[in-house]
């Protein structure tokens, strides 16, 4: 008797495996919180700026003419040193503006033309080397 239900139960384990293949290709695992789902990586950090160059930093001081370039250069003294100051038709440069160089005379008097709002030309005592400076 005992061998009688060992060999049905042998049939039974056999049918049931025969079974599994076709019983696991129904089942579905796709009920949330089963199964965590794999994290997408984070997208690329955005690409620096590109540096524009040549420029004008804020600071820098762009003046009509050359000769008013030279007296407010020579305001900056006469403030230093308590002499009087003449008018001269200058304007410091608020944030970063593009240029290009069109002159160069002396190390202190370069003449340039901003490539941005109106397209104006003017003087600056800023030296403006021929190259941009190596990136950090």
């Amino acid at each position: 008797m005992r061998i009688l239900s060992l060999r049905r139960f042998g049939l039974l384990c056999a049918a049931l495996l025969a079974a599994a293949p076709m019983a696991s290709a129904q089942v579905i695992l796709d009920a949330p919180g089963i199964l965590a789902k794999p994290k997408q990586a984070p997208p690329p950090p955005p690409r620096a700026a590109p540096l524009l160059w040549p420029r004008l930093d804020p600071g820098a001081v762009l003046c009509r003419s050359e000769d008013d370039l030279d007296r407010h250069a020579a305001n900056m003294t006469a403030r230093v040193n308590g002499g009087d100051t003449q008018a001269a038709n200058c304007r410091v440069i608020a944030q970063p503006v593009g240029i290009q160089i069109l002159s160069r005379e002396g190390p202190g008097h370069t003449k340039v033309k901003l490539t941005a709002p109106g397209n104006e030309i003017g003087w600056t005592d800023v030296w403006l080397p021929e190259k941009a400076p190596a990136a950090r």
